[in-house]
């Protein structure tokens, strides 16, 4: 009998054809003696048994394969990953002396700055970064990760200045942590990147406010640009949330790490949640100065925003200042089930603007809106039908009604209303907290967090469950909100700094029920990887009000 080091490893390739290979042979190693695949494709990466690995992992056991390229979601992501670690490669060996810190998405690009460079000087700084990007990515430099001692680790960032690297490790004690190298470059692994810079030559550096725009390509193929499009409201909380951040010392997970170890959680949370509440308060005093003008408040944001608890606690600032706000629940205009649009697959497209009756909620809004009193259906989600109870409403001249739901935004909804008489609200939860300052943490990941725990808490819904349903609600989304989100007179951020720190005990078990054999592994596993970062904390501290309480339990809504 041959030995288990002898013996042949089971290949299967996404295409149902198999192939053989030794323990420890390279992925890149394996397609090539696999005629299947094309030489001249790009392969960014490859999902081994559910797992997003380089090109140059070593498999050893017997493992199906699938090979990435920049127009799969997951090749998309160790693309873009790819340029950032090229473009902090570059930034520190031009310029030292500057930090650079790649902050945030933007319209499908990162925003990043130079902290300590006047702005005059950043379209000379841009020319020479991205010419040094350039030649790297001529010179073919391979980009190598490798295992290194912890107390290694620690060492070469502390001699290089690079607190932000130091802070992350300071609270973790693993023998040995993953690096990436490249030249005498060297950051922290953070996922997959790609094994060399020649395959990172699609990317642009704009200039952008104080900043600049690291933009990227369509993610799909062949390779193209489109225009740069503003998302001045977007742009405007990043900016603020950022500013915010380093007033109160909180802009990297590292820094989150400290104050929670110095026993400073509450009052943390205290902070965190008077600025937000203040927020609120404002755009309560914006509706309050067009008192005269406007009738209707429209709320919309999406999946795991926090629309509900935002609304209610507006409702509370509305009412401070004097105004009675009437809520309209655009889900009891639901058309009955068996009329819901369907998506390509034949199911329910929940997130279609159809679900609606817009006859019907359009004919209530336009009597609402002259004064007259209307009857308002009420939808039975049990039966998938519409009832009729004789709940009246009628909107008096103090009062105004408050519609919160994904389509508001979308002006198929409320075309019958006049626009002076509306006032957009846009709210998601734009993440501002960084890994450190040159890895960035997800927006779209820290909302899933979110549903994840909220929807095993009241539905009892397992994650691999929410995590199935997620894509479908990410092509909803992209459709019928994001669209839209130019077009609000406001703009407001739900995520707190804090949150995942409170979030990571919670979620962290029902990610662990995902398997590799499961396609949802590989996100399961790289957010379970990055909250590893992350030093737990208590949710005690957090108020009923919270955001958070929306999603964690123990909150105003019950």
């Amino acid at each position: 009998m041959n030995s288990i080091e002898d013996r042949q490893l089971k290949i299967t390739f996404d295409n149902k054809e198999e192939t053989t290979c030794f323990p420890g042979t390279l992925v890149k190693n394996i397609i090539k003696k696999h005629r299947t695949y094309d030489p001249d494709r790009t392969y960014i990466g490859a999902l081994v048994n559910n797992r997003v690995v380089t090109m140059t992992y070593p498999v050893d056991v017997d493992s199906e394969i699938t090979m990435l390229t920049m127009a799969d979601s997951h090749g998309w992501r160790v693309y873009r990953n790819s340029v950032a670690f090229l473009l902090s490669k570059a930034a520190y060996e031009c310029f030292p002396e500057y930090q650079l810190e790649i902050k945030h998405s933007l319209n499908e690009s990162f925003y990043c700055s130079f902290d300590g460079v006047e702005e005059k000087k950043l379209p000379e700084i841009l020319v020479k970064i991205e010419q040094h990007m350039r030649k790297d990515v001529e010179d073919r430099l391979s980009i190598v990760r490798r295992k290194v001692l912890l107390e290694d680790a620690i060492f070469h960032f502390a001699s290089k200045g690079r607190e932000d690297k130091c802070n992350l490790l300071r609270f973790q004690n693993p023998p040995k942590v993953a690096v990436y190298l490249c030249g005498d470059f060297v950051d922290l692994a953070h996922g997959a990147l790609s094994e060399d810079t020649k395959d990172l030559e699609h990317f642009k550096l704009l200039p952008y406010d104080s900043g600049f725009i690291l933009q990227f390509p369509e993610k799909k193929l062949p390779i193209q640009f489109v225009e740069f499009k503003e998302q001045k409201h977007l742009f405007d909380i990043f900016k603020a949330y950022s500013k915010w951040g380093k007033t109160i010392g909180i802009k990297t997970v590292g820094n989150l790490n400290e104050i929670i170890i110095r026993g400073e959680f509450k009052r943390l949370v205290d902070v965190e949640e008077c600025f937000q509440e203040k927020k609120i308060a404002e755009i309560a005093d914006c509706i309050y100065a067009r008192k005269d003008d406007v009738k209707w408040v429209l709320i919309a944001g999406p999946s795991s925003s926090g629309k509900t608890t935002f609304a209610y606690r507006l409702l509370t600032q509305l009412k401070v200042n004097g105004i009675t706000p009437v809520v309209i629940s655009v889900d009891n205009y639901f058309v009955d089930r068996e009329k819901t649009p369907r998506d390509e697959s034949g199911d329910y497209d929940f997130e279609h603007i159809n679900t609606l009756d817009l006859d019907l909620l359009q004919e209530h809004l336009s009597l609402l809106d002259k004064g007259e009193e209307v009857e308002i259906p009420i939808f039975d989600f049990k039966e998938g039908r519409r009832m009729w109870t004789g709940h009246r409403i009628k909107l008096k001249d103090h009062e105004v009604g408050v519609i919160e739901g994904i389509h508001s935004l979308n002006p198929v909804m409320t075309s019958i209303l006049p626009p002076e008489r509306k006032y957009k609200i846009y709210i998601n939860a734009l993440t501002q907290l960084n890994l450190d300052y040159n890895n960035r943490i997800s927006t779209t990941d820290c909302r899933l967090i979110r549903r994840i725990i909220r929807d095993h808490r009241t539905r009892g819904n397992r994650a691999l469950k929410s995590m199935k349903m997620w894509e479908s609600v990410r092509v909803g989304e992209k459709r019928w909100i994001f669209p839209y989100q130019q077009q609000a007179d406001i703009a407001f951020s739900s995520a707190l700094n804090y949150e995942l720190a409170v979030q990571k005990p919670l979620v962290e078990p029902l990610l662990c029920e995902i398997k590799p054999w499961h396609p949802q592994y590989s996100d399961a596993r790289r957010i379970l990887d990055f909250l590893s970062n992350f030093v737990p904390a208590p949710s005690y501290d957090i108020p009923r009000r919270s955001l958070v309480r929306e999603f964690i339990g123990g909150g105003i809504l019950g």
